[in-house]
């Protein structure tokens, strides 16, 4: 195993976790600007009122795109293992 398939192997695994999560974290960014959008409007200064919708919109979308997550991650991991005894000398 060479640095270089290390670096391919790090650089391909920095990808996944970037395309699972980037659901989830645009999830979270649009739903907590809407509500500042809301407090700022109305005036309402609770903190604690961005947490309950941002929980379960999060859920949803956990339920939404848990598949494809797991389909994401499982991919990596497929074809790490397939190429495991290229990695072993």
């Amino acid at each position: 195993m060479t640095e270089q398939d290390i670096l391919d192997i790090f650089n391909e695994m920095i990808w996944v976790i970037i395309k699972t999560a980037a659901p989830l974290l645009i999830v979270s960014l649009l739903v907590g600007l809407i509500i500042s959008i809301f407090q700022t409007v109305t005036s309402i200064q609770e903190q604690t009122l961005t947490f309950v919708p941002k929980l379960l919109c999060i859920f949803l979308a956990m339920m939404l795109f848990g598949s494809w997550m797991l389909n994401n991650m499982t991919g990596f991991l497929d074809t790490l293992w397939s190429d495991f005894s290229r990695f072993v000398r």
